[in-house]
């Protein structure tokens, strides 16, 4: 059985008050239903300050899917570690791991957009410092035991459900992120296909005499959205997914890595590249990926279309790849 995700980042141009309202409780309702069709994972991020209203609070979310589900788990990926206080983000996570019985992953990454830092007068020079502060901070706060932070004596409560600590992994596509996950025997989370990053971690995990895992996306992850007519949702809804597309390219300089990078520029190119797909539940079943991730709301998408490709991918792919 694969691994099938529902990814929700919120994203609504010119959105206002009550249809950005109506678009949070109808991914909450997807979440729902996507727990009681046995989806395995509701995915989220964070980003600050965009104009499209990309989600900037990803545990507030989460403790609402959790509230609403029994078994999905919910992947944030990523936080934005520095932009951080350690302290409290060790209680949040701790929080949410109670409440959800250990349904929360955690993907600690540094960011990309410089404006994000400035957002929060959080020096940009100083992340990868700061990083290493916050995942020292909280691996130390979930022991429930005293600890010296910034030349105090410190204890956080309450510990987590998760023995020894929620899953948390590092993010990145540098070697300075995987110097870090291995130093630390955390699992590593690569932002994209990137074997030669693995090779470089298992080998600081020798070094430093740690243990840890990769968790790889494979070379091709595309974004699916599944309909009947692909033609006609491609000319009706394919500005959506390139909006996100531009939105998502337009922060990534030139030694980012990601999984989910496009170059296109009009919504064909954006068909003919295959980072997003439109595809029917037979073309669905057919791809016969590892994972699948599901989109429904991406770029703004219209609520009851996103019910539409939610409904045929549970309904009419999810019982096929589980035959």
């Amino acid at each position: 059985m694969p691994v099938t995700v529902v990814r929700f980042n919120l994203v609504e141009p010119d959105a206002t008050p009550a249809s950005l309202a109506a678009r949070y409780r109808a991914a909450l309702e997807m979440s729902a239903y996507a727990d009681e069709h046995g989806i395995t994972t509701v995915q989220t991020e964070e980003h600050h300050g965009a104009d499209n209203n990309w989600l900037p609070s990803p545990f507030a979310f989460a403790a609402a899917v959790f509230g609403g589900t029994q078994r999905v788990a919910v992947t944030v990926s990523a936080i934005i570690g520095p932009l951080h206080d350690p302290l409290r983000l060790a209680e949040e996570i701790a929080v949410l791991d109670l409440l959800s019985g250990g349904r929360l992953v955690t993907v600690a990454g540094i960011g990309y957009r410089p404006e994000e830092y400035a957002l929060f007068d959080v020096d940009w020079k100083r992340r990868g410092k700061l990083q290493d502060e916050l995942l020292e901070t909280v691996l130390k706060a979930w022991t429930g035991e005293p600890f010296e932070y910034r030349g105090r004596t410190v204890r956080v409560t309450p510990r987590p459900y998760t023995d020894p600590h929620p899953l948390l992994l590092v993010g990145g596509s540098s070697k300075a992120a995987a110097r870090r996950a291995a130093r630390l025997g955390l699992p590593f989370f690569p932002s994209a296909h990137l074997p030669e990053l693995e090779a470089y971690y298992k080998e600081r995990l020798v070094e430093y005499g740690t243990a840890g895992w990769t968790m790889m996306p494979a070379a091709e992850t595309p974004l699916l959205h599944v309909a009947e007519d692909p033609d006609r949702a491609w000319a009706q809804y394919g500005r959506h997914f390139l909006h996100e597309a531009r939105t998502y390219a337009s922060w990534q300089s030139g030694d980012i890595r990601s999984a989910v990078r496009s170059g296109a520029t009009t919504v064909e190119e954006l068909r003919a590249e295959g980072v997003y797909r439109i595809v029917t539940p037979e073309e669905c079943v057919a791809l016969a990926q590892a994972n699948y991730v599901l989109h429904p709301l991406s770029g703004g998408m219209p609520v009851e279309e996103g019910w539409r490709s939610l409904r045929l991918f549970c309904e009419q792919v999810l019982p096929r790849l589980a035959a």
